[in-house]
């Protein structure tokens, strides 16, 4: 089919944590009503809009009714146990939408921390936004697992990676097929991270905000990663206009400890927070990715560049004076281009290279090769990331392994004793001897019971997820060394 204009020469996306947690977020239904109007109000308007911690109908409904004039489609996703809390806003039809869980997705030993019961994944939009074959955009929105220690250390490492493996894997299918594709959501990670650099190198889409600003933090000021760096504390508008911090910003009002949290409210003095204050704590875990329809074969086509990304959701609720969310939200304008489009001149698309915007140009070498991707063989990460993963994987699934040994063996010890208590009770001296036997046998045989079915049961799925892992992991390392794959069950490599 013979290419065509693209209808759309501009879209217009906003990516936002909402802090909806049903009976734990404060004002919650405040909030997020509000976060419907300054949607519906937002410069320039938003037509993509990526929703994450949108975790009831009321919540959802409230955001279309205030959007709905601008956003007339949508979908609210259904997933695990408490729902996925992800939401896709839309000025053009959805054509096709799925949810996609994650099959590692929280270690079901730690359900307080809730990962694991709200079915985490990928809510997945095919968007027809012109006439054209080729005029579709496929959007992915989604929140990775939330780190609970500083990377390293963070023992949710090892799922946040293979859930980043997981939407490269989708963004690439949807960039083969030839779409524009976004992805946008909380993904908990920093910049250039082990999950950052698996999705921008086994997909062929880029950080938007880190195009524009490449020099930009790849952490909190007091992160080790960060300070290696050896740069000044930012301050509070530096960390927003510069680093694009989403996250734990003095400006964000649920970051404040109790006592300036109770000086806010109706009636109360508004307290400013000055844009020189220093700022050591806010980070960037919150992304707008996006590739190129760009096809080497037909560079008359042009492609699509970043025109704009900034923080947004910066102000406060008009009357309860709270930040919106704990989140602040990345918003983005990308813009279509060909090599004779009057509308961008030649200088503005040079300035733009010069600047790293262009998500690709057929003009521009730097790109050429990473555009490749999509007609090729894909492009790789070094060796020795691969065995870092692989070396990670091992130590999570043998801890795992062991605790696992550890909860069956605590059921079937718990058995034993249940049995012995009930045959014990039979010579019991006296009535209250066989009410404590029975008391007991029942809830030490009720703990032995939940520790083997986590054992034997959820456990074990994680070690199944954790083995398919393993292999898409190692068949990605041979493949970029050019060596055979073949991995045995004990995770040997038999070359």
């Amino acid at each position: 089919m013979d290419y065509d204009e693209p209808i759309v020469s501009e879209i217009n996306v906003i990516t936002l944590n909402c802090w909806g947690l049903k009976y734990l977020a404060k004002f919650r239904n405040e909030r997020l009503q509000e976060i419907g109007k300054r949607i519906a109000t937002a410069d320039p308007i938003p037509q993509i809009v990526g929703l994450q911690e949108c975790w009831t109908q009321e919540d959802y409904q409230c955001i279309r009714k205030e959007t709905k004039h601008i956003l007339p489609y949508g979908k609210f996703y259904h997933s695990g146990i408490f729902g996925g809390g992800l939401a896709i806003l839309s000025k053009w039809p959805i054509e096709e939408s799925s949810m996609f869980r994650y099959p590692l997705n929280g270690r079901p030993t730690a359900f307080f921390r809730g990962d694991w019961f709200v079915g985490k994944g990928v809510a997945c939009a095919r968007i027809r936004y012109g006439p054209a074959l080729k005029d579709v955009l496929e959007v992915f929105t989604t929140h990775l697992h939330a780190p609970y220690e500083a990377e390293p250390n963070d023992s949710y490492i090892c799922h946040r990676t293979a859930q980043a493996w997981e939407i490269a894997k989708l963004i690439r299918g949807a960039s083969e097929r030839g779409h524009l594709v976004l992805a946008l959501g909380d993904f908990n990670m920093i910049p250039l991270s082990l999950a950052h650099r698996l999705i921008s190198t086994h997909s062929p889409v880029r950080d938007v905000w880190l195009l524009l600003h490449p020099d930009s933090s790849l952490g909190a000021a007091e992160d080790p990663v960060e300070k290696s760096r050896r740069r000044p504390i930012p301050t509070a508008e530096y960390n927003i206009t510069e680093n694009g911090a989403t996250c734990d910003s003095v400006l964000n009002t649920w970051r404040w400890n109790k006592g300036q949290q109770k000086l806010l409210g109706p009636n109360r003095p508004v307290i400013e927070i000055p844009g020189d204050r220093i700022d050591p704590r806010a980070k960037r875990l919150d992304y707008i990715f996006a590739n190129t329809t760009f096809n080497p074969a037909n560079p008359e086509q042009g492609g699509w560049l970043v025109k704009s990304a900034k923080v947004g959701m910066l102000s406060r609720h008009p009357d309860l004076q709270c930040s919106l969310s704990d989140h602040f939200s990345v918003e983005t304008t990308i813009k279509h281009s060909r090599i004779d489009d009057t509308a961008v001149t030649k200088e503005d698309e040079e300035s733009a290279l010069q600047n790293g915007a262009f998500l690709s140009s057929p003009t521009s070498s730097q790109f050429h090769a990473f555009e490749q991707f999509k007609y090729s063989t894909p492009l790789h990460l070094p060796l020795q990331t691969y065995d870092e993963i692989l070396a990670m994987v091992h130590k999570y699934r043998a801890r795992e392994s062991k605790q696992r040994r550890y909860r069956l063996c605590h059921f079937f010890s718990w058995l034993i004793v249940s049995i012995g208590c009930l045959v014990a009770v039979w010579w019991s001296p006296r009535n209250f001897v066989a009410f404590l036997l029975m008391l007991l046998s029942t809830l030490g045989l009720s703990a032995g019971v939940i520790d083997g079915l986590i054992g034997g049961l959820f456990v074990g799925s994680e070690l199944r997820a954790l083995k398919e892992f393993e292999w898409e992991i190692s068949n990605a390392r041979a493949a970029a060394s050019g060596d055979p794959h073949v991995l045995t069950e004990e995770g040997i490599k038999d070359w």
